[in-house]
């Protein structure tokens, strides 16, 4: 006959079961971000082609096509999908630090995520000048939040979980996924969370590598700095970079905010058509640029690297412009891959000053630069496009060009984007809240 477990011994059982069950929420959350990361590529790829052929027939399309799709989009932001705009980043932020169930809620949620991949496609699929790393993050916490639903204690580190998990799959870059969620989601390190934080970045970098397989984000280079005059391109990128970013972030986070100016109140008052304008604006942007600005980027980018060639004197401002458009619209839609590419820009720009100089290594200290001035993450910076390159020759110009450009970009803007966004989620939760 069997014995009757002891006090001792039944906690001990209620223990271990937590604990391993706490474990498998963080593996199979792990799992799922890794495959909806890999799904809101391939689909994003496939709206990019669709706008693609569109061009084809007509390139003037977009006069009509891309003003009305962002009008669309931000319409249904509002009426389906609210706090589903712009990157998720900010949102997954600002649902760590809040407490109540039902404000984490209205910011990572399965209906939101639903949102941001439907809508996040749509704006590609308009020409907007958007990524899909930054929104993978917001549905990778709000898949690791409804999976913890039955802890809320654990909620705050799930969330990390899925953000990190969630930029470690979209890019393949499984250490900048870790660096991401120490450095820019929680700004410290948790040691209690540690282990499980990693356990579902593996997860989520297992999964994509099962489904997509293992690849660099925008392929192999092993150019390096190799003469003395050479290393001045990183100073000289880290200042370009970090002003350009310091200031695209200055101006997302003041209209954010509002102006308490005619202008500001009519932005307020009139969302569909300010995002309808700025849709013209990055329409118009495309048409100057010989349609090389939609979208992520991402193909031109590549393609520049990996043949060496520059890109168009016009491309790193176009896009910027691009950018800032569709990040203030209000329309779903991330900043990391944009962000690159008009780092990418700047890069083959200054590398018209270096003759001799390689120009891919010279587009990686733009990339990062830019990248560093926007977000204010300057280990996430190098690290990331580090791994997205698999080019470990360049560590050390690119973290130097990285902290250059954080200080350059503090001084215009005296917070990273996305910290800066997130305070305003968690304010109007909080008087959301209140106001019950």
């Amino acid at each position: 006959m069997f014995r009757p477990l002891s006090t001792r011994h039944k906690r001990l059982f209620r223990l271990t079961s937590a604990r391993w069950q706490r474990r498998a929420i963080f593996l199979l959350g792990g799992i799922g971000v890794g495959a909806a990361a890999v799904a809101l590529a391939q689909l994003a790829d496939l709206a990019q082609h669709a706008f693609a052929l569109l061009l084809g027939k007509s390139r003037y399309a977009v006069l009509a096509v891309t003003p009305l799709g962002f009008m669309l989009s931000a319409y249904l932001t509002i009426r389906l999908f609210p706090n589903a705009q712009g990157s998720g980043i900010p949102q997954a932020i600002a649902a760590r630090h809040l407490t109540d169930q039902s404000a984490r809620e209205s910011l990572v949620s399965i209906r939101i995520a639903i949102g941001k991949i439907i809508l996040t496609l749509f704006g590609l699929l308009c020409g907007g000048s958007v990524g899909r790393e930054g929104p993978t993050v917001q549905v990778g916490a709000s898949i690791m939040f409804a999976l913890g639903r039955v802890s809320p204690r654990r909620q705050p580190g799930l969330i990390l979980a899925g953000a990190a998990a969630g930029v470690a799959a979209a890019f393949n870059t499984p250490l900048a996924g870790i660096v991401f969620g120490i450095e820019e989601m929680s700004r410290a390190f948790e040691t209690r969370t540690s282990s499980l934080i990693i356990a579902a970045v593996i997860a989520a970098g297992l999964t994509s590598l099962a489904l997509a397989g293992n690849y660099a984000y925008f392929g192999s280079s092993a150019m390096s700095l190799s003469r003395g005059a050479d290393w001045l391109a990183v100073p000289l990128c880290g200042m370009v970079g970090g002003l350009a970013g310091g200031l695209f972030s200055r101006i997302v986070i003041a209209l954010a905010r509002g102006f308490k100016t005619p202008l500001g109140r009519a932005i307020k008052g009139h969302p569909l058509w300010f995002a309808c304008a700025c849709g013209l604006a990055v329409a118009i942007c495309g048409l100057v640029s010989g349609d090389t600005i939609y979208g992520t980027g991402y193909e031109q980018v590549k393609t520049a690297l990996e043949h060496g060639t520059p890109l168009p004197r016009d491309f790193g401002v176009l896009k910027l412009l691009a950018t800032t458009f569709a990040a203030i619209s209000g329309i779903p839609g991330g900043i990391f891959s944009p962000s690159l590419a008009v780092g990418a820009g700047i890069g083959s720009n200054i590398a018209a000053l270096f003759h001799d100089a390689p120009l891919g290594a010279i587009m990686l200290l733009g990339m990062v630069s830019y990248f560093a001035g926007v977000v204010q993450a300057p280990i996430t910076a190098f690290v990331i496009v580090t791994e997205m390159t698999d080019n470990h020759g360049m560590v050390v110009p690119l973290m130097t060009a990285a902290l250059i450009a954080h200080f350059v970009s503090r001084m215009i803007c005296e917070e990273g984007i996305y910290h800066a966004l997130a305070k305003g989620f968690v304010e109007r939760a909080t008087r959301s809240r209140e106001g019950e």
